[in-house]
């Protein structure tokens, strides 16, 4: 079994690993470090979720001195992704000193400037906002050892392409570049022509895409059924944190506006919501002030959030590497997680090409009955009164306790309690607005098939209007007016 102590660590980060609870390196993690500890530069095909800002993380820092100004850039897609990336290192830099600044829009640039003062060594950033600061001259890349591009399809799919290119022209020519995607485009490939040398291809296996301690399921749902089913496993599974994801940020507002008219204690996150809004919102979740957060692909994309026990798909996500992303926000740490997506009959064909894909079968749940939501909240209401007796908190209400006992029987009592607490089934009619159902892709030797057919079915007819007409039976142009 390979190990963190394996690679040859300097003892500060050595420590700081193992004082982060890491033992065995995950899989990227295990091929990425010693080639990049090397100095060789490095495409890195992986998922958020398994394990690659330490892949990166340790063999950049390792390479820091604590000495000099900015030697380090770690160039991110989103605002959270800088964050949790900067998080990241800095817990891992903490005992050699290396201090880590995430830069990004929608941040006062003047705060930012008064933190670059402070002498990071490392910098994580969104492309728009770097910019900024190297064209303010706030930012300095002369003295850049290493350059990391994390979730760079993600980048060139928001359009970045040419500032990540614009970003790469100022940093020195002698520098190690690292290159983290999750697929592999020409456009991916052709950056790394450009600025990469000879770079080595660490790839992960498809098997190893999906987390093993994560509860894979999905429900055959009608669209109109889809938020009386997500409430009913909501009061059944009880989850401690959720997520549900959304594929459009109108969908993510309505969701959270049905489960907030229901009783339930949500918020949002998309594109169109401020960022400093959008903080709050993670910000609560983590403390758990909310339970559950809706959310598009993009706005959850680099969060980290420990102690998400369930990921609800409330639509089934556009392709693999999403929904690989997506439930990866569960199942942390070791600990177990349970992912629903939801699939309306038309996209069956869909989720077939997700678990081709992920290896991986999802198990089939049956649509929640009205027993089944009564019975799950039931059982919480159980347990509120089992915590209630743990906790001690109820000394004030023995004596009305006592007192009613002298006329009613215990169970009786019991049961009027438990039926008083028990959360009854919420049937407050919320209306979403559809979505088209996702096409399953076919392959493209079938699309060309098709084509052909399609062609020669063209053609077919074409031959008979020609017989047709060769045999006199064109009808006269104005015959159809008769």
């Amino acid at each position: 079994m390979t190990t963190f102590s394996d690679f040859g660590l300097s003892k500060e980060l050595e420590k700081a690993v193992y004082n982060m609870g890491f033992e065995e390196p995950s899989p990227i993690q295990a091929q990425a470090i010693p080639i990049a500890l090397q100095g060789k530069d490095m495409i890195g095909q992986a998922q958020t979720g398994t394990g690659k800002t330490t892949a990166f993380g340790v063999p950049l820092l390792e390479k820091i001195s604590v000495d000099e100004g900015i030697q380090g850039l770690v160039v991110c897609p989103t605002r959270e992704l800088a964050v949790q990336v900067a998080e990241e290192l800095n817990r891992i830099g903490q005992v050699k000193g290396v201090r880590t600044l995430p830069i990004y829009g929608g941040q006062d640039i003047g705060r930012q400037i008064r933190a670059l003062k402070n002498r990071p060594q490392v910098i994580a950033a969104t492309p728009g906002r770097l910019i900024d600061h190297i064209e303010r001259k706030t930012i300095r890349l002369d003295h850049i050892k290493m350059v990391v591009l994390d979730e760079a399809d993600e980048m060139l799919n928001m359009g970045f392409v040419e500032d990540i290119e614009k970003i790469l022209a100022k940093v020195p020519e002698e520098r190690q570049t690292l290159l983290f995607s999750a697929t592999m485009p020409r456009r991916i490939q052709s950056l790394a022509e450009k600025f990469m040398v000879e770079p080595e291809l660490v790839k992960i296996k498809a098997k190893e895409m999906t987390v093993t301690n994560i509860e894979q399921h999905y429900i055959e749902v009608q669209e109109k059924q889809k938020f009386d089913v997500l409430c009913g496993l909501l009061d059944i599974q009880s989850p401690d944190l959720a997520i549900v994801f959304g594929r459009t940020k109108k969908r993510v507002d309505e969701v959270v506006e049905g489960l907030i008219k229901r009783g339930y204690s949500a918020e949002g996150i998309h594109g169109d919501i401020p960022q400093a809004k959008r903080d709050q919102v993670i910000r609560r979740f983590k403390d758990q002030s909310i339970d559950i957060m809706v959310a598009t692909d993009v706005a959850a994309r680099g969060l980290d959030i420990s102690g998400v026990s369930h990921v609800y798909n409330f639509d089934i996500p556009q392709d693999p590497e999403s929904y690989v992303h997506r439930i990866g926000r569960t199942g942390r740490a070791g600990n177990k997680g349970k992912a629903v997506t939801f699939v309306t009959p038309r996209e069956t064909d869909h989720l077939r090409i997700i678990e081709n894909m992920t290896k991986k079968k999802m198990m089939k749940m049956p649509i929640p009955t009205t027993h089944d939501v009564l019975a799950g909240n039931q059982k919480v209401a159980i347990n509120q009164l089992l915590e209630t007796i743990e906790n001690n908190d109820y000394q004030e209400y023995k004596r009305l306790a006592e007192n009613l006992l002298e006329d009613k029987d215990s169970v009786t009592l019991l049961a009027a309690a438990l039926k008083l607490i028990t959360k009854e089934p919420d049937a407050t009619p919320v209306k979403l607005t559809a979505v088209e159902p996702l096409r399953s892709r076919k392959p493209k030797a079938d699309f060309g098939k098709r084509r052909g057919n399609d062609r020669n079915s063209r053609n077919d007819k074409g031959r008979s209007r020609d017989r047709d007409r060769r045999r006199g039976r064109n009808r006269p142009s104005n015959e159809k007016n008769r």
